[in-house]
């Protein structure tokens, strides 16, 4: 079984949220390293466990994983199939992986900061919000009645915390990105009520992407994410991504585009036809000698810009020049009568 998490926390395998919670507080505070100086090491250590264990209790996938298979079953050495929290590829039980946080940030997620010690043991801890020492002036009564929620809890309140933005690619044709179009997104999210009861809900999220647009461009939804007490929940956030394109590439604001032609083509005239972004016909005639690393520009034929879509780029049409692979005597004289100088 490893590490029994319950015992750690000192409750027992039927504990609700609640019961967690309130063992969590009491046994955080008690061995945080700030108020535990000449300890410091031993504090560290129990502290760390302290929180991994309220970390996979708190979590109902975590906690069926470790429930069914025990701390093995975090670490990967059983699959976990359908559980939440853990990161990796397919193919088989060594590919899952349980990555704890840091006992710091699960802390600060649950208090509202990251130590009411501050100058304890000489120094303030990275992210203390009481700096010069000022958690000295407490005694150990005042914590429990300050962050329990009862009557004495008026020196300090809880700080919601804001959640990491969440991010998605929306891949997007060039047609799409030539002319504007508009994109739904479904999801589905876990939102919290007036008396903390969590529900979920689905959703539509409008996307209007406008004509011009590039990849990278960035959607942004706020607080679109799950709700969970004293959470602000993350924004949702869409990045635009360019499929591949069969006949054109984009290159900033130009479309390029490249078509075989012969050696005479090349040398005597070529007409281009090409059936744009939006379905128009463009027929180009090309009068000048293409050679290697010619480039047709044909004006306001490229994308539209994200600032005006009144405004185009270019089209730039390159050539591959198909060159024989022998020639006869006679055609080789043929060629040195008519080019000679």
């Amino acid at each position: 079984m490893g590490v029994d998490y319950y015992k750690v926390l000192g409750v027992d395998r039927s504990a609700k949220e609640d019961d967690l919670k309130k063992s969590y507080r009491k046994l955080a505070m008690k061995w945080h390293p700030d108020k535990n100086p000449n300890n410091k090491k031993e504090a560290e250590a129990r502290f760390k466990q302290i929180s991994e264990a309220y970390e996979v209790l708190s979590d109902p996938q975590k906690r069926a994983v470790y429930d069914q298979y025990g701390e093995e079953g975090l670490k990967g050495q059983v699959p976990p199939p359908g559980a939440g929290g853990f990161s990796g590829t397919e193919g088989g039980p060594s590919s899952f992986r349980f990555n704890p946080r840091s006992a710091d940030d699960i802390f600060a997620e649950f208090f509202g900061f990251s130590s009411p010690f501050g100058g304890m043991g000489g120094g303030t801890r990275s992210g203390s919000r009481f700096p010069g020492g000022m958690g000295g002036m407490f005694r150990d009564d005042l914590f429990g009645s300050s962050f329990s929620g009862g009557e004495g809890a008026t020196m300090y309140t809880q700080q919601p915390r804001k959640q990491a933005p969440i991010e998605n690619r929306l891949p997007c044709s060039l047609e799409d990105l030539y002319k504007g179009t508009t994109k739904k997104m479904k999801i589905s999210r876990e939102i919290v009520d007036a008396n903390g009861k969590s529900s979920s809900v689905e959703e539509i999220l409008t996307i209007d992407i406008k004509p011009g647009w590039k990849k990278g461009t960035k959607i942004t939804f706020p607080e679109k994410g799950n709700e969970a007490p004293n959470i602000i929940a993350a924004d949702i956030v869409f990045i635009i991504d360019e499929k591949p394109h069969d006949v054109f590439t984009r290159e900033g604001n130009d479309l390029v585009t490249s078509q075989k032609i012969s050696l005479v083509e090349a040398l005597t005239g070529y007409t281009a036809r090409l059936i744009t972004l939006d379905g128009r016909s463009l027929t180009i005639p090309i009068n000048s000698v293409v050679h290697p690393g010619y480039e047709e520009v044909v004006p306001k034929e490229g994308m539209p810009m994200p600032k005006d879509p009144s405004r185009k780029g270019n089209l730039r049409i390159k050539f591959d020049i198909r060159f024989p692979t022998r020639l006869t005597t006679e055609q080789k004289t043929g060629i040195k009568r008519l080019l000679a100088p």
